[in-house]
C-alpha cells in the first residue's frame, strides 16, 4: 500500500481523487451502424475493411511477383490489414 497516501488528511486525500472523477464518464453509447436491420459495431465494419484491403494488396503483391520477395507476408499482410482498419476508423468516424 502507498504509505503517503494514508497519511494526509480527508481533504487532501479528497482533492487527489478528484481529478479521476473525469475518467469515469464515458461514451453516451458503442458507436454502431444500422446493417440491413441489424446494428454492428463500428469496428467490426473498419476491420472487415482492413481484410478487404490486405486481401487485394496480397493479388496485387501476387500478381507482380512482390510476394515472393517478402521476407514475412503474414506480418505484411497483417500490418496493411491494421494499417486500412485504423485508416477507416479516423477517415469514418472522427
Amino acid at each position: 500500500m502507498n504509505i503517503a497516501f494514508h497519511r494526509c488528511a480527508p481533504a487532501a486525500r479528497l482533492w487527489r481523487a478528484a481529478p479521476m472523477l473525469g475518467l469515469l464518464c464515458g461514451c453516451n453509447g458503442a458507436p454502431s451502424r444500422n446493417i440491413l436491420g441489424s446494428y454492428f459495431p463500428s469496428w467490426m465494419v473498419c476491420a472487415l475493411f482492413g481484410i478487404a484491403l490486405a486481401l487485394v494488396a496480397r493479388a496485387i503483391f501476387k500478381a507482380s511477383g512482390l510476394l515472393e520477395e517478402l521476407p514475412v507476408p503474414f506480418v505484411v499482410m497483417l500490418a496493411i490489414a491494421c494499417a486500412g482498419t485504423f485508416a477507416m476508423w479516423l477517415i469514418w468516424l472522427s
